[in-house]
């Protein structure tokens, strides 16, 4: 399976809406529920309205865009980085599924996917 390294930094927030969200941005994932809205986007990109943040996340996709039958795509990637104690944060979209790794730890990240096969595209 093939993942392709996103250049940049990212931050995951919690924002009081998405009315400040650059939703023009090369990379914004948004989630909202009945408690908050939340963003993943670049840091540079991290708007006015946020109210917690944590930076230092770098990050992959996987690939391709891949059909819903297909099972275990991620928990394989997780499993890989939870063996090498690097934890995650994950997010789907229709087409795939993007990695964030906490920056420190994204070359150990790499290494580890590539040692069980996986190609890196950087």
């Amino acid at each position: 399976m093939k993942l392709k390294v996103i250049d940049g930094d990212f931050s995951v927030c919690k924002v009081t809406s998405y009315e400040k969200v650059d939703m023009s941005a090369e990379f914004c994932f948004t989630g909202k529920t009945d408690e908050e809205f939340s963003l993943v986007c670049l840091t540079e990109n991290t708007p006015k309205n946020t109210v917690e943040r944590d930076d230092g996340w770098k990050g992959f996709r996987i690939e391709g865009v891949l059909d819903f039958s297909l099972i275990g795509i991620l928990s394989k990637i997780s499993a890989v980085l939870a063996e090498n104690k690097i934890g995650i944060f994950a997010v789907s979209t229709y087409n795939t599924d993007y990695i964030f790794t906490k920056a420190d730890k994204f070359g150990k990240a790499l290494t580890a996917l590539e040692e069980k096969g996986y190609e890196i595209n950087r």
